[in-house]
């Protein structure tokens, strides 16, 4: 499964490439669809393009990405779209339009509280456990961790060299006490190199706008479809040498 993460965190400082309003989420998203994205990461923004949990604002960003696709759509539950982990969690409880996945970072306070409000909503729960954090020990002792959907491992590690051998420390501290599937990406510099040990272990894993604005070979990115495009290249690619 390669999953196509849309915007992320960016910003207009990142360039128009970046797809900031619902209706743009929506084309971008499709055309990651129509080059082999089988699922959708989105951050629904507000006006002014920060990322929001609103519920006007989640609806908005779904209801238009569902008109052109019909993959799964997942929103971010991040702590820097809403700090307070309560409001977070009443966020959750106030969305009138449900996505099909949440992805909820372990590390951040309140995850296990988010994690439960998505889950009593019936809404699957991504697992995000970044390298770094102590994510992947607070997600071995939750109660909730054979409940969700999927375990996100999040390699932050960013330097081409090294993210790597980052993602197999990773992978090691996660195990496989959890018995969930696991979808491996990283970030900037590390998010290809990360990508190609994903195909070469046979694990899920994303590309998108929101991990990398540049191709493997430098060359600024037009599109998340052509992301896609690339990011099936080189993990069906590695996927053979594995």
């Amino acid at each position: 499964m390669v999953q196509v993460c849309v915007n992320g965190a960016r910003g207009s400082a990142d360039g128009a490439v970046v797809p900031m309003s619902p209706e743009a989420m929506a084309q971008s998203a499709a055309e990651a669809v129509s080059a082999g994205a089988s699922d959708i990461h989105v951050h629904p923004k507000s006006p002014c393009g920060q990322d929001t949990l609103s519920p006007k604002a989640v609806a908005a960003t779904l209801e238009a990405i569902r008109a052109r696709v019909s993959v799964p759509v997942g929103v971010t539950t991040g702590a820097w779209a809403e700090p307070d982990p309560a409001a977070r969690v009443e966020r959750v409880r106030s969305w009138t339009v449900l996505p099909d996945h949440a992805s909820v970072n372990w590390h951040e306070p309140g995850a296990e509280e988010v994690a439960a409000a998505l889950l009593d909503r019936g809404i699957g729960v991504e697992a995000g456990i970044w390298s770094g954090t102590e994510g992947a020990a607070r997600f071995a002792a939750s109660p909730l961790a054979p409940r969700v959907l999927r375990v996100l491992a999040e390699v932050m590690d960013t330097t081409p060299q090294t993210a790597q051998e980052s993602a197999r420390a990773l992978l090691a501290g996660l195990g496989t006490h959890h018995a969930r599937p696991v979808l491996l990406h990283g970030l900037e510099g590390g998010t290809w190199p990360v990508l190609r040990l994903a195909g070469r272990l046979g694990l899920a894993t994303r590309i998108g706008l929101e991990d990398t604005l540049v191709l493997p070979d430098g060359e600024r990115a037009m599109s998340n479809g052509q992301l896609v495009a690339e990011g099936l290249v080189q993990y069906e690619a590695a996927q053979r040498l594995s």
